[in-house]
This record gives structure tokens, C-alpha cells and sequence, in this order.
């Protein structure tokens, strides 16, 4: 079970709680997380790297793709505290904004990756050409 320090510091943090309002409601490739957030990659896993160790999220490897999700603690307390965060998060306009824009990225053309699943190894390679520019869409690892 993880420390209550642990739990609060990792909701304590601005750039922690975009990215939890992000995945609310789905599972996200690291990808879409650096886009939005306008954030490197390196900080982005070094975020959710504190989420993992704070027991709010959970990651799953698909190649080379990170994915993301939120997870319900142990703990009722902190369960119910991370729920009342994400309604309050929601009901936030610069989280409405940053959900917004997910939206539109992921509604993009330009965009060939799926939220919820592994892109296919023929759009990993379109996608290494359409990020070429941005080298830390490049490694999606922790």
C-alpha cells in the first residue's frame, strides 16, 4: 500500500493532474500525453513514472508503445479522494481545454495512432516520418 505522502504528492503536482484528467476516461499511448500537454517525452514518463509508484495509474507495454490508464487505489479513502479529483478535474475550464484538444488530435488525419490500441507496424512507419521533427515522439519508453 502506498504512503499517504506518496498519494498526495502525486496529486499534487499540475502537470500529474492534466495528465490524469487526460486518461480519465481512457487508455493513452504516451504519444498523445507529450502532444497535448506540450511536454518532452523524458518528463512525461518521468510523471507518470510517479503515478505508477503512487498506485494511480497502471501501464501496459504494446511493442513499442506505452500505455496508460488510471487505476483505483487499495485504499477506499484515497479511492474516493482520486474519484472527487477527477470529477473536480472535469469540471475545470484549462482541463476542458486540454481535453479538447486530445480530441482534436486524436480526430486528426495527421494523427495515425489509436487511442486505445497498438497502431499497426505500417502506421508505426508513417508515423516515424510524421514526427520526424519531434524527437521525443521518437521513444515511447520509461
Amino acid at each position: 500500500m502506498v504512503s499517504m505522502q506518496t498519494f498526495f504528492t502525486a496529486l499534487a503536482d499540475r502537470t500529474r493532474r492534466r495528465i490524469l484528467n487526460l486518461i480519465r476516461d481512457q487508455e493513452l499511448c504516451v504519444c498523445f500525453l507529450t502532444e497535448v500537454l506540450d511536454v518532452s517525452q523524458p518528463k512525461i514518463s518521468r510523471h507518470l513514472a510517479y503515478l505508477r509508484n503512487a498506485e494511480i495509474v497502471a501501464a501496459r507495454r504494446d511493442g513499442k508503445w506505452m500505455y496508460y490508464r488510471i487505476t483505483e487505489p487499495e485504499d477506499l479513502y484515497a479511492a474516493q479522494i482520486l474519484n472527487d479529483t477527477l470529477d473536480w478535474l472535469a469540471s475545470e475550464e484549462r482541463m476542458q481545454a486540454d481535453y479538447e484538444k486530445l480530441n482534436l488530435i486524436y480526430s486528426s488525419p495527421n494523427i495515425p495512432v489509436q487511442i486505445v490500441r497498438a497502431p499497426q507496424p505500417s502506421v508505426l512507419r508513417k508515423a516515424d516520418v510524421l514526427f520526424q521533427e519531434r524527437e521525443e515522439l521518437h521513444t515511447f519508453l520509461l
